[in-house]
C-alpha cells in the first residue's frame, strides 16, 4: 500500500507535479502548517486525507484537526504530528518524543521543511520536506510511504518553481 506524505504547504498552491506523484496512493498524510484548509480539499480529489495542524495554522484548523493523531493503515500504527511542540532540541527529537515508545511504528512529521528518513531501531521517522517552501533545500519535496511486508519511505523531489 502506498501513502502520499506532505507537509508545510503554508497556504501556497500545490505544484502540479504533486497530483501525478500521488496518483494511485491509498491515502495522503499532511503533517501540518497547511496555511489553508483548501489544501485538504485539493488533496482529497486525489485520495482520502489525514492531517494535523501545525504552528502557523489558526485556532479553527487546530480545533478541527488536532495537533497529534495515531492512525492505523494496513495494520501499521502511524503517528502524525507537526514536530514543533515539546522541549527537545531538534524537530526530529520533538517528533519522536510526541509518542510513547512502542505506540507507533512510523512517525510522520514536518516543521523543519527538511526531508528526512531516519530509522531508530524499528521506528521510522519520516519528514517529506515542503512541497511549496523548501527552506535550506535545493528543491521542494513530498514523500511516499510504502506499507507491506516491510515499511519503506521515499523522498520525491519536485522541480524548483521558476526553473525551466
Amino acid at each position: 500500500m502506498r501513502l502520499g506524505v506532505i507537509a508545510d504547504t503554508h497556504g501556497r498552491p500545490l505544484p502540479a507535479e504533486v497530483r501525478g506523484i500521488f496518483q494511485g496512493v491509498e491515502r495522503i498524510l499532511h503533517a501540518g502548517d497547511l496555511g489553508s484548509l483548501a489544501v485538504l480539499d485539493e488533496l482529497a480529489t486525489i485520495a482520502p486525507v489525514e492531517a494535523v495542524a501545525g504552528n502557523i495554522d489558526p485556532p479553527e484548523v487546530v480545533s478541527r484537526l488536532g495537533r497529534r493523531k495515531v492512525i492505523t493503515v494496513a495494520g501499521v500504527r502511524i503517528g502524525l504530528v507537526h514536530g514543533d511542540e515539546g522541549t527537545a532540541r531538534t524537530t526530529v527529537e520533538r517528533a519522536r518524543h510526541s509518542f510513547p515508545p512502542g505506540e507507533v511504528a512510523v512517525i510522520v512529521f514536518g516543521h523543519s521543511h527538511q526531508p528526512r528518513i531516519d530509522w531508530v531501531g524499528d521506528l521510522l521517522l519520516f519528514n517529506p520536506g515542503s512541497a511549496t517552501e523548501p527552506r535550506l533545500q535545493p528543491q521542494p519535496s513530498v514523500g511516499i510511504l510504502t506499507l507491506g511486508e516491510r515499511i519503506g519511505a521515499e523522498i520525491v523531489y519536485l522541480p524548483r518553481r521558476g526553473a525551466a
